[in-house]
């Protein structure tokens, strides 16, 4: 079968012919119809991030898969069913965040990651997976299931801050995502039109015309140009934030958040910065979260309670929104497409199977 694998130090993807995949006990085997490719496949692509399994010389890319069951294998799946895959499985042996549901709450060094590391993703024409990490979505969900996965890291990071507000009447009005790529695009939708905070706005460094901000303005938000108006200088151009998502992976902005933060706001930090050394003044940043009762929370990954919200949250969102994100959908042949980092680019996948 086709793969779409990269080899450590090459730097770029390639097709690669594997056997096709025999599923195990508790396994079903999936014949994947498309996977979408995000920022951290390009990341691995590079060597700036995760790695082979053992024993291996190349990794299989790809986590934002949908695909359908081919063979249920005694599984309680059906055969015919669409499901998407989690992404997280564990490395030696179940442990104890597999085992209660929270695979996602897991250090690094007690998970494998497919497609990312450790283990091979789901760029192959057919993979398989234990049933418990396949999760069932509406057959009229097929042909944009590879955002589900997306969906979900916005989904938990979204559940986190409103947890850490959780001991009062916490009532949001205003949030802003810092970055415009395909996540902060999901996840201002999500803030405008599911959630339906009062004032969303979306940060970045992009000239007009330009796509992502003409999606920003589409779903009612208000685009912000960073080097007209920094993190730093939110609060007098907008007022403090009471929710701020963080995408970027720009060291800075994690600190700029805090001040940018209204009374009793939380930011989400999602973004993963290379080691970046830098002044700043702790004890200000101390005092607001002293203060003003601000709080930040990290967040990867999702578990399958996540899932399942993207799912209903997919259903939700516009499908002029949902038209404008997805710029291009490619067969395996011309695979390398999907993987152009351009300014006409948002959000493309693979496909491997007609839907």
């Amino acid at each position: 079968m086709k793969t779409i694998a990269v080899e450590p130090g090459s730097g770029e993807p390639a097709i690669l012919e594997k056997p096709s995949p025999v599923p195990a006990d508790g396994e079903a085997l999936v014949r994947t119809l498309r996977v979408g490719v995000d920022g951290t496949d390009h990341e691995v692509i590079a060597g700036e991030h995760g790695g082979v399994p053992e024993g291996e010389d190349h990794l299989v890319l790809g986590h934002e898969a949908v695909g359908v069951v081919e063979d249920a294998n005694g599984t309680a799946l059906e055969e015919g069913q669409i499901v998407v895959p989690t992404v997280r499985r564990p490395p030696n042996g179940s442990n104890r965040y597999f085992e209660s549901g929270y695979p996602d709450m897991a250090p690094e060094g007690e998970y494998h990651e497919r497609g990312i590391v450790g283990a091979h993703g789901f760029m192959a024409e057919y993979f398989t997976s234990p049933a418990e990490y396949l999760v069932p979505i509406p057959a009229e969900l097929a042909p944009l299931g590879f955002l589900v996965e997306p969906i979900t890291i916005s989904e938990k990071a979204i559940e986190h801050a409103v947890a850490s507000r959780s001991a009062f009447d916490w009532q949001p009005e205003s949030a802003m995502v810092l970055g415009n790529g395909s996540l902060g695009l999901l996840t201002v939708a999500m803030l405008a039109k599911t959630l339906e905070f009062d004032r969303t706005y979306c940060l970045g460094r992009r000239d007009r015309p330009d796509p992502t901000i003409d999606i920003v303005e589409s779903l009612g938000a208000t685009y912000v140009d960073s080097r007209e108006t920094p993190v730093s200088e939110v609060p007098e151009a907008y007022e403090g934030m009471d929710f701020i998502y963080e995408a970027t992976g720009y060291a800075p902005h994690a600190f700029e958040t805090i001040e940018a933060l209204a009374p009793n706001g939380v930011g989400a930090l999602l973004g993963v910065p290379s080691s970046w050394t830098f002044e700043i003044d702790g004890g200000a940043l101390h005092e607001e979260f002293v203060l003003h009762n601000k709080a930040l929370v990290g967040s990867v990954n999702a578990n399958r309670g996540h899932f399942e919200a993207a799912i209903d949250t997919l259903t939700q969102l516009p499908s002029s929104f949902l038209n404008d994100l997805v710029t291009g959908i490619y067969d395996v042949e011309a695979f390398e497409a999907a993987f152009v980092d351009d300014d006409t680019t948002i959000k493309t996948a693979v496909e491997f199977d007609r839907i």
